[in-house]
């Protein structure tokens, strides 16, 4: 089976590879605004066929089944987001400033911030589903391994003073977690600001300064 108006053959073999990943990375697209729209539970082959507005046998030429579809559209979405977060604790400035931003890029946008939206889903459905277990974890690996290594830099120059660099990473990812569920789901009246203010506070504590050395929560 090729998919709808692909040409088989030789000839023009690299422009249709390009073709289909370009036509995977749309299906893929639209899975995420489908599950985000009607949760993991709710999203069907047919939904995302009608968001990408192509038939279900295109959705299945590229996908074996709708596991496989949501386990990549996850996996996609958290090497993007590992990759982002790399580049923001890269940046220029000092220990506390890179750590400041890594800080304030994990503070939901709104409360319907789309992106948390997906993975606190993802989170519910990983209770059940080993494929979606493994992703989160990775993810949760390099949020964690970045806050250490800038601990741990922060400690190298004299910056911080921190006798356990990894503890004090997944304590720091573990309240960020926390405080984003609250704040997502609005079961508390944490308002963004109180968020990032709450997380400078506890990395203040945890690299040995005082909450003024970050910068005021706005």
């Amino acid at each position: 089976m090729t998919e709808e108006g692909a040409r088989p053959g030789r000839a023009g073999s690299t422009e249709r590879a390009a073709q289909l990943a370009q036509r995977r990375a749309e299906l893929l697209e639209a899975t995420r605004k489908v599950v985000i729209q009607r949760g993991w539970s709710g999203t069907r082959v047919a939904d995302v066929a009608k968001a990408a507005e192509v038939s279900a046998g295109l959705v299945h030429y590229h996908f074996d089944n709708l596991g496989d579809l949501l386990t990549e559209m996850l996996r996609v979405t958290a090497e993007a987001e590992a990759r982002q977060l790399k580049v923001i604790a890269d940046g220029p400035g000092t220990a506390v400033a890179r750590l400041d931003r890594v800080l304030r890029h994990y503070v939901p946008r709104t409360r319907s911030d789309q992106t948390w939206m997906l993975w606190l889903d993802a989170w519910a459905g990983a209770l059940r589903e080993p494929s979606l277990r493994s992703i989160i974890r990775e993810l949760d690996g390099a949020w964690v391994a970045v806050i250490e290594r800038l601990l741990t830099e922060g400690v190298a120059d004299g910056t911080f003073s921190c006798d356990d660099p990894a503890a004090a990473a997944e304590r720091l990812d573990a309240l960020l977690d926390g405080l984003a569920v609250r704040y997502t789901l609005n079961i508390s009246k944490l308002s963004a600001r109180r968020f990032l203010e709450h997380a400078r506070v506890a990395a203040a504590r945890e690299v040995g300064l005082d909450r003024s050395a970050f910068p005021r929560s706005r």
